[in-house]
Formats: C-alpha cells, structure tokens, sequence
C-alpha cells in the first residue's frame, strides 16, 4: 500500500527508534516509586510489589532498604533475598553502604535500591547512589528505587522557597525522565500528618519537630501538587512516544526550544533550573549559553569556577550547552537564540541593579527585548533558599595564589613603562610642547593595553596624568596646578587614555579568542592528516598523545587493545595514573576521573575511544588545568581529538584484518587447489598398488610366512594412504561446495551400524557399545555422509581414546542427539578451553607423535555437520574419555502409508 508522502514513516527516525529499542533490550529497566514527601508509603509499596513477584518465582533481591524504624516496613523483607552491606571506615565510626560490586556479581532479575538520591562514603566509586543504579541498569539489572519530589534537582529551590528547607541531596531530572515507568504513591495531607502523629513515619522525637517544619497542612498541599504535575508530565510523555511508535495520527508542529542565558551574578543555577523545568513541562529541548565578554574574563577565579559549576549543572539537567566570547552579552544570546531556532529565553533577575546597569539605564532583559521583539523572555527569581554548588573541580590555594602572583609582573611592567616615558621626555621639555608630550604618554597607555590588558592599562594611565603634572606642569616637582586649563587636559588625557585602553584591550580580547578557535581548529586538522597516514596502532597512539599534550598540555596516554580485546596498560604508569579507572572507562565506555561523576577525585581524565563498531581503548588525560575540562568547548575539543583517535585506530585495524582475508583466501585457494590435484593423481596409483599386495597374498603356491606378512603390511599401509588421499578430496569438495546432499528420512540405528562396520579395520576388533533408543524416530539426513562422520569419530578414538568405545543417540524435542565417546585420557590439557580448534584443518590432538593422519577427520565431521544446519562439539566426558556430541535438526517424520 503506498501512503501520501506525508504520511510516511521517517527512515532516519525508523532506524533510530530500532537503535533505541536494541539498546533498551540489553540496558536493565528502572521503575521509581515517586511520592511527594517522606511517608507516604513509596517503600512499602515497593516491598508488597517485591513480595507478589517472588511469590510468582520472579528472581528478587533487596540490594538496599531504609525502613527508619517502620515495623510494617520492615515485615515486609521477610523471605526476601538480602545482599550484605559493606562497612566502610569514615571519621572514626564505621558506616554502611550498598554493595555496588556484590550486587553486579548476584545480577538479579530486580534489584531494590532505596532513596535514590542519597549520597554515598566519600571514597566511593560514585558520589550518588543514582549513579550505581545507572551502572546496574547498564549491567541489564532491573531496577526498583524511591524518591520524593524535593529531590529533583530543578524543583531544588522552588521547594525550598516553599516549605523554607534546604535540601542537599538532589538528583537529577534526567534520571526521572528515562525511567521506564514511575509510580506514584499518594495519600492527602490530612492522612499523611495522622501518620506522622501515629509514629509510622518517624520515631516520636522526630515526628515532633517535622510537623512543626516540613510537614504542614500548606507544604503538604503544595507538594501533592507538584509531584502530581510531575508524574503527569511523565505520563503525558509516554502517551507521546507511544502514539509516535504506533503511528497513531501523527500531529506535525513546531515547538520552540529554550535557552538559559547563564549570568555572572550568584543564584544563576535557579536561572538553569527553572529552565531544565519549563523544558520538561512544555516537552522541548533546551540550551544554555554563558557569554565571557572581556569584563566577565576579569573576574576573579572562584566566581569563574562557579560560573563553570553551574554550565555542568545544566549539561547535566539536558542541555546542551556552549561558552560564547563576545563583547556585547545581549547581542550574542540573542544570536545563539536565532541559531538554535530557540523561542524563549530564561533570564535571571539580579537582586539589585548595580551601577553599570543604572547608568546604561536598561537591564539586560530590556536589552534582549529590544534586540529580539519577538523572543518570549522569562525572567527568573532569585531562590535563597536554593542549594549553592560547589566547585565542580577542587581548587587548591596555591593556584589562587599562583593566579595573584602572575598578574602582578603585569602591573609592574605598566609602573616601569611610566617610569620610562617620564625618564625619556624629560631632556624633550626644553624641545617640544606639553601637546606633545601629552602624546607620548598617551602612546605609553596605548601600548601597555595592546600588551598587557585593560587592568595594568588603566593603572598605567593614571600613573602617566600624575608624572605628567608632577614633572612637566609648573610648578614642577608639586601637584599644584598654575593654570585651571590644565584641569581639563588632565580630564581629558585620563578618559582617553582609559577609553584607548579600553578600546585596545577589547581589540586583544577578541584577538586571542579567534587565536585560540584558529588553534583548535588547526590541532584537528594536523591531528586527522598526520592519522591518515599512520599505519600501527602505535603510531596512532603517538600521533594522539602528542596532540592532546599540545592541546590540554600536562601529560597523555592512549591506551590500545591487544588481539583478545583487553586494555594494554603501560608497564611504567606514571604518577597518579590508575589501571582499574582506566579499564573501567573502556569496559563501561563512559568517561571517568577528574571533571566526572565516576570517581571524580582522580587527577587523571579517562575518556573512552569509542568507534564505530566498538571501544578502541582510553585516552588519559592529566591537563595542567583541571578547569580547562569544565569549558564545554575544551571538553568538546578533547572528545573530538578522542573520536579521531578512535576511528583512525579502528581504520588500522581493519586495514589488518583486510590484510589478513587476502592472505588467507590466496592461501585457501592454493591449499585446496593442491588437495585436489595430488589426490587425483596419487589415487589411482594407490589402487594398484592396493590390488598388486592383495594379489600377492592370494597368489600360488603361497608365500613364505616373512613374504606373507610384507604383503599384508603393504597392503594395510596402502588402505591408510587410500584414506587419507579420500580425506584429503572430501575436504576439497566440501571447500568448494561441490558436495550436494541426499536427504532421507533414516533409522539412525542402521546408520551407526554401517558405521561399526566400516570402522572395524581401525578399531581391530575392539568392541563398540551402542545406547539407542529403540522408539527412536527416523531423523532426515544424508546416510552416506553421517556415516562417513560417524566413522571418523570411531577411528579417532581408535587412535587418541581407549575402549570401550561408545554410541549414544537420543532424541530431544526439536534435534537428534548423537555422541561418540571413549575411555582413554580424553582431549589434551593444551586446548582446554580451546576445543573449538580440534575441527580446524591439520589440527591434531597430539603435535608430534607416532600416531597416523594430518588432521583432516575432525574437519569433514565439522563441514558435513555444518551442511546439515548442526553442531558438533568436543569434552571431556565425566568420569573419563573424550566425547564428541553431535546435534542435528529433526522434524516430522512422515506418516507410514496404510496398508
């Protein structure tokens, strides 16, 4: 049926909803009990649902449970599984914690983990609980979990502004948003509050003191609100997704995305979160933007951090985020905005208008609203009752005072070039004007804001007007001033050597920031020409590091596989690099260390060289800075210079295994070639000489008993020749594909029989023992090629095994099972593990020895097998002796016809 173009599915979209729904297979479920406050009943309500589904044999397993002293609660977890809680040492009193690592190796079908937003021991593998529940989901463990509404991270500071209680443990949006279902567990106020008074949600102490703060009549209510609005957004999105993957009357609309202007004044992450929240209401993307202009990079290093705290808080809430350079803020959001097709913008509300503001005499809402009239502006209040954030990389004193220190040769440099103009025009007053030494100062002011920045600018500035009244304006060598005129030079020379100053300074602002986007953009290019001609993964490795050091400076490691897909970790590690973050980055392909939430008190960056098809291996980074990794673009810079990396060890690899296919298949070519002629040449020679000894022994008058016994062992030695030489064109038909097959319904009793039979000269005369089902059906396959198979497991374990020889046949509900087994020393230790190589060509059990064959039975067992859509598989069978196991395809057999 062709649909109207309209109407059709969107390739791209189809291929990424089946991306989606193959990583959801193998990613574990997440279902969050959500409840508006503590009490409710959220873990109760998952413990009852924990205990129907064991009751149904579903695999359950309490990893964590906070029960606070509930009796009800805590009936509950009888009859169900319990991982053991690790103690941990923290300040002289030993804590418990949920077990991460037990819980990965139990790997249950659910796993309970309670209070999601907890935070964990310092030390830990992940500061937050939500974050092992995400490495358990990746596991593909289900899991159960609780939270309440007060612990989403957007509605931090709107619910702290209403019941005026801070909240340091939040998770964030995202995590509720990818569950895969969340439940709400509701009661009113008034039944939550006679909870509270009955004991069953604090101790009686406690409950005291919550009703008279947190748990009001007022709070209670808003709360209901808010957690209901929130799970009905939820709802709402999964009705969207499922009338989408259903087609059901798809609608077409544009929706405007959002965009949080990130502010340098403190409360700006209420701004990020009141955005992460509009977005998940309205259901839209959202971005956010910080603009530095060349007064913003002036601020001191603490406020710069901070303001780099809050663009990870909001890449962590789902926007996607960007650090813009620009001397006009205004004009380069609203840039950003028409960019990214944005229809609102989210604004923070300074507490006071400071004096740039009073004096241009418009707010920066004003000036967005002038610029872009058609933009909706949302103006965000300010939340102290919002959790501040910390810096999100420590910052030691020494860098505070190593920043303090660096600057100061500047200002010193202005000092001294004052000094120098005021040393040079002093011989020059008898020779030139005060105009024109006026100029040479203003050159001065000029040249130190071209070189050193607008702060030593300004200083140099008022220097020069002081020198300028001090040694050249009588009277000299005093302040004073003999003419009133010279006020307004020295007016004029301070503004326009600070306006100069400014003007310059800005010029070298913008300078430097094309300067550094021309070097990064010049490291990629130099990166991906030098990699296109790198040939070893080593070179690749090289080629990396040394573009990263350039880049990030500190010290590089790209980290390759080996030939089993394991990490190679350097033999000399150097300081600070630690092996098991590194090979938990590759094997999880998630970034880890310094600047992450895994294990972010490394001072190593882990990040892994995820390719195409899979994980290449880690770059670890130590940057000189640990900051330079919160700037979205260096962390964007880094994650491109990774993926190059990435795809040019991938393309070496393939390179290789291109290399390789070559080589082989010219090899298999000639080998099967060669198999073919020198069996057809050598066979009929072989009959002959076959037919010449067995004439021999039948000759008259007979021969003597020496003659008679050369004859036979001529005669033997020839039939072992025939045998191999038949292998040997059995192997070359079955390679080209020349052997068709003769499929029959057949009594497989009669086939191990023929077997038995044609075998007897390897196994002289040593008994062959068969267990086969008398009601066994007829099974459909080839009789001439399973016996063939069947005689060549008889004759190898005539060589390698030990009577009693055995054939077992049985039949399973959709396959026949057949196996051959001997009593000898069974298959060698060196392939333990490795059996797979024993069907492989010219493989043999024992590398040298006086046991007859070149390895070529095992392979046409495995080739027939094969083209009869079976399995063959070699062990050790208990008590002693190999066992090959033969597994074929049965069907139906046909009804016998009527007589």
């Amino acid at each position: 049926m062709n649909l109207p173009a309209g109407q059709r599915p969107d390739p791209d979209e189809l291929l990424q909803r089946l991306q989606q729904q193959e990583a959801q297979r193998a990613r574990g479920r997440l279902r969050i009990y959500f409840g508006a406050s503590a009490g409710v009943g959220k873990t109760y309500a998952m413990l009852g649902a924990a205990q129907r589904e064991r009751k149904d044999g579903r695999d359950i397993v309490v990893g964590v449970i906070e029960t606070h002293g509930r009796s009800e609660t805590a009936e509950l977890l009888a009859g169900l599984e319990q991982l053991p809680l690790r103690e941990v040492a923290y300040r002289g009193r030993t804590l418990r914690e949920f077990d991460l690592d037990a819980a990965l190796a139990r790997k249950p079908a659910v796993l309970l983990v309670d209070e999601l937003a907890h935070s964990n021991v310092e030390g830990s593998r992940h500061p937050k609980r939500w974050q092992d529940v995400q490495e358990l989901l990746d596991a593909g463990i289900d899991v159960w979990s609780a939270i309440n509404v007060q612990h989403l991270e957007s509605l931090n500071g709107t619910v702290g502004a209403i019941t005026g209680i801070r909240v340091n443990e939040t998770v964030p949006d995202t995590v509720l948003d990818a569950a895969d279902e969340i439940i709400l567990v509701d009661v009113t106020p008034d039944e939550l509050t006679a909870r509270l008074k009955a004991g069953k949600v604090y101790l009686p102490q406690q409950a005291e003191r919550a009703a008279q703060n947190f748990f009001r009549k007022g709070n209670l209510i808003a709360l209901r609100e808010i957690a209901l609005r929130r799970t009905a957004e939820h709802v709402e999105d999964d009705v969207r997704s499922y009338r989408v993957e259903k087609s059901i009357s798809p609608v077409w609309n544009t929706e405007g995305a959002l965009l949080a202007c990130i502010g340098p004044h403190e409360g700006a992450e209420q701004t990020v979160r009141t955005a992460a929240r509009l977005a998940g209401q309205l259901n839209v993307r959202w971005h956010a933007a910080y603009v530095e202009t060349p007064r913003l990079q002036r601020l001191k290093e603490a406020e710069r951090d901070r303001i780099l705290a809050v663009i990870k808080l909001a890449g962590e809430l789902g926007a996607t985020t960007a650090v813009l350079a620009a001397s006009d803020a205004a004009a380069e959001l609203v840039a950003q905005a028409q960019a990214l097709n944005c229809a609102t913008l989210v604004v923070g509300r300074p507490a006071l208008p400071d004096w740039r503001t009073l004096w241009s005499g418009r707010s920066m809402t004003r000036r967005l609203a002038r610029l872009a009239p058609t933009l909706d502006i949302v103006e965000v209040a300010d939340a102290r009752s919002s959790r501040r954030l910390a810096p999100a990389v420590p910052r030691s004193d020494d860098d505070a005072a190593s920043a303090w220190h660096g600057s100061l040769p500047r200002y010193a440099w202005a000092v001294a070039s004052s000094v120098a103009i005021t040393l040079l025009a002093t011989p020059l007053l008898n020779v030139f004007d005060l105009a024109n030494i006026v100029m040479l100062f203003l050159l001065g002011t000029v040249l130190v804001a071209l070189k050193l920045g607008r702060g030593p600018a300004a200083l140099a500035a008022f220097l020069n007007v002081a020198a300028f009244d001090y040694f050249f304006v009588a009277p000299r060598l005093s302040l004073a001033v003999s003419d009133v005129q010279y006020l307004v030079t020295f007016a004029v020379m301070l503004v326009v050597g600070l306006l100069t100053g400014q003007l310059t300074a800005g010029l070298r602002f913008q300078a430097r920031i094309s300067s550094s986007r021309e070097r990064r953009a010049q490291s990629l290019f130099e990166l991906t020409r030098d990699l296109s001609a790198a040939l070893m993964p080593s070179q690749v490795a090289e080629l990396g590091e040394a573009a990263v050091q350039r880049d990030f400076g500190g010290q590089a490691l790209v980290l390759t596989t080996d030939a089993r897909d394991q990490l190679v970790l350097p033999v000399h590690a150097p300081p600070g690099f630690d092996a098991s973050v590194a090979d938990w980055a590759f094997r999880h392909a998630q970034a880890a260390g310094l600047a992450t939430s895994t294990l972010s008190a490394q001072t190593w960056h882990y990040v892994p060289l995820k390719a195409t098809m899979r994980v290449r291996g880690v770059l670890a980074l130590q940057p000189a800075r640990p900051r330079w990794l919160l700037i979205p673009e260096q962390l964007q810079q880094l994650d491109t210079l990774a993926r190059q990396i990435a795809i040019a060890l991938e393309r070496v690899h393939y390179v290789d295994i291109a290399q390789q296919a070559v080589v082989e298949m010219e090899s298999e070519r000639l080998r099967n070639t060669l198999l073919a002629a020198l069996s057809h040449d050598v066979r009929t020679p072989l009959t002959a000489l076959i037919g010449l000894a067995e004439s021999l022994q039948r000759s008259q008058p007979p021969l003597e008993p020496q003659q008679a016994g050369m004859a036979q062992a001529m005669a033997q030695q020839a039939r072992q020749l025939n045998a191999l030489v038949s292998n040997l064109l059995d192997m070359a038909r079955l390679q080209n594909g020349a052997v068709s097959l003769h499929r029959d319904w057949q009594s497989v009793e009669e086939v191990a029989g023929s077997a038995i039979r044609a075998a007897q000269p390897a196994l002289n005369g040593r008994t062959v023992r068969t267990d086969i089902a008398p009601d066994l059906p007829l099974v459909e396959f080839d009789a001439a090629l399973m016996e063939r198979v069947l005689v060549n497991l008889l004759e190898n374990a005539a060589k390698y095994g030990a009577p009693p020889f055995e054939i077992h046949a049985r039949a399973a509900p959709d396959s026949l099972v057949l196996s051959v087994r001997d009593h000898g020393p069974g298959l060698p230790p060196a392939l333990r593990g490795r059996e797979a190589e024993l069907f492989e060509k010219f493989t043999r059990g024992q590398a040298e020895s006086a046991t007859p064959g070149v390895g070529l039975g095992l392979a046409i067992c495995k080739a027939i097998v094969d083209a009869h859509r079976g399995k063959i598989v070699a062990g050790n069978a208990q008590g002693g002796g190999a066992q090959f196991t033969i597994t074929l395809p049965r069907g139906s057999p046909p009804e016998p016809a009527p007589e």
